[in-house]
């Protein structure tokens, strides 16, 4: 007859998640603060285009990159 033991090593010290827990959900507030932002919705419908769809229009991909992000395209 075989007998399995299981050994549960819970450590009740300093844990890595429980400091890093912090800095992810400061992470991830910060992507969301950044894909609500009217920048990044005009970007998204604009991935959404075809360069077939903004030539029929007069446009390029570039220049409206540059027209939605104003001075921070140079960056």
């Amino acid at each position: 007859m075989a007998t399995i033991a299981t050994i549960d090593h819970k450590s009740a010290g300093f844990s890595a998640a429980a400091l890093l827990a912090p800095f992810r959900a400061v992470g991830r507030f910060m992507v969301a603060l950044a894909e609500a932002s009217p920048q990044m919705r005009a970007l998204n419908r604009l991935s959404a285009l075809s360069d077939a769809d903004l030539a029929a229009h007069g446009l390029t991909r570039e220049g409206e990159v540059r027209r939605i992000l104003g001075a921070s395209a140079a960056i």
